[in-house]
């Protein structure tokens, strides 16, 4: 019987005591830690071969712009990070002549200011704006069908061939070409070159030269002198050729 009444109180304080003990054990576990911030700049150099993207985001300071973005943006970020074998097919000399206001225009024109994962691509209305859209569309294109995405610049033509993050805010895509707009590739058209001045006249070209001389008008004085003394000869020989007949 006492066996019984000690079962039957442990049943009915055991729920009351798990209800005191429980919210204690719960206050002593450790709470998640907070999500940091997102780090594009970590996220290539995990994945490696991204050296010369990594460079160019820091040397034009895109990096700290897109991270400020990123952490703020309600649409979040997607970016398409050339390799560093795309950087080194580009053609010799190619980014060493771009000033720094156009490497800043190219680091931006592999980031859209929209987060979209692989799928969403094949959806847009094309061409999608980029960061370094402005008065100019500069935009991306992308097409593709099933998994297999292509994203275009008009001039380069590449698959998405790697998923870095999908996660919002940002989306990483890897490129195996780096995305050369038309207003900074090779392959833009060269401006016609200026017509070649006109060669440039000789010292005294420009004189103007003589017309050739007219004879002078004969003298009228010495025309009629001769006139007259034509006329005192004849008249002379006349009167020598009478006498000769009179004699």
């Amino acid at each position: 019987m006492a066996a019984g009444s000690a079962s039957h109180i442990l049943l009915t304080l055991g729920p009351l005591v798990l209800l005191l003990v429980l919210p204690q054990i719960q206050a002593q576990a450790p709470a998640p830690a907070p999500a940091g911030p997102v780090n594009l700049t970590g996220i290539l150099d995990k994945n490696g071969q991204f050296t010369t993207f990594i460079k160019l985001l820091i040397s034009t300071q895109v990096a700290n712009q897109i991270q400020s973005q990123i952490n703020s943006s309600s649409e979040g970020m997607t970016v398409f990070a050339p390799t560093d074998n795309a950087f080194n097919n580009l053609e010799k000399g190619l980014l060493n002549n771009l000033d720094n206001q156009k490497q800043v225009q190219l680091v931006l024109y592999h980031v859209t200011s929209k987060f979209y994962r692989q799928n969403d691509l094949l959806l847009v209305s094309n061409p999608v704006r980029t960061l370094a859209s402005g008065q100019d569309v500069w935009g991306l294109n992308f097409t593709g069908q099933g998994n297999q995405v292509n994203v275009s610049s008009g001039v380069v033509e590449t698959p998405i061939n790697n998923v870095l993050r999908q996660n919002f805010p940002l989306a990483v895509y890897q490129v195996d070409k780096v995305l050369l707009p038309e207003e900074l590739s090779a392959a833009k058209s060269p401006s016609a070159a200026p017509a070649p001045e006109g060669k440039k006249p000789t010292e005294g070209s420009n004189k103007k030269v003589p017309a050739a001389s007219e004879p002078a008008p004969a003298d009228d004085n010495t025309g009629a002198g001769g006139r007259l003394n034509a006329g005192l000869g004849f008249v002379a020989g006349l009167a020598l050729l009478c006498m000769g007949v009179l004699s």
